[in-house]
């Protein structure tokens, strides 16, 4: 089994590239796990946000064709708790699932062309939070649910 986590652009503040670095570590001691960073649009002054979210489908579709089971983390996706994500973890793999691709999208999120290819989603919150943030905190909790499925000393009921 292995989990992808897909990104739109690359990471660029050194706090955020640190926690991630630590969280992929410590997410491998589980699983096969590897993030993979698409190219980001570059914006012009005409290049309006629907045009940027079509430049990204035309990357991460193509990218997301060996993956099993693409999960698109959108803040209109299934709500789910620390427990609850591992539990969607586990069910996944026990289905025999070979990869499980989490996608983080762009700036302006994904466009409908991904939405339909992809009905798969799950919410890290209701909130929004810059995606390069949303990285750090999804790849926390992935840890946490590999710790909960294994019955670890780190999350706290």
């Amino acid at each position: 089994m292995k989990i992808v986590l897909f990104n739109i652009g690359r990471t660029q503040d050194i706090y955020l590239k640190e926690g991630i670095a630590l969280y992929e570590k410590r997410i491998q001691h589980y699983i096969h796990f590897e993030l993979v960073y698409l190219q980001e649009s570059r914006q012009t002054p005409n290049y309006t946000a629907k045009l940027q979210k079509d430049a990204e489908a035309r990357l991460l579709l193509p990218a997301l064709e060996k993956i099993d089971f693409p999960v698109l983390l959108d803040e209109r996706g299934k709500s789910l708790t620390s427990p609850g994500l591992a539990q969607y973890i586990q069910k996944t793999m026990n289905r025999g699932t070979r990869s499980i691709g989490f996608v983080i999208g762009g700036p302006y999120g994904f466009s409908e062309e991904v939405y339909k290819a992809i009905p798969e989603r799950i919410s890290i919150s209701a909130m929004t939070f810059p995606h390069q943030l949303i990285r750090l905190l999804f790849l926390e909790q992935l840890y946490r649910s590999f710790t909960i499925m294994r019955g670890e000393q780190y999350h706290h009921d």
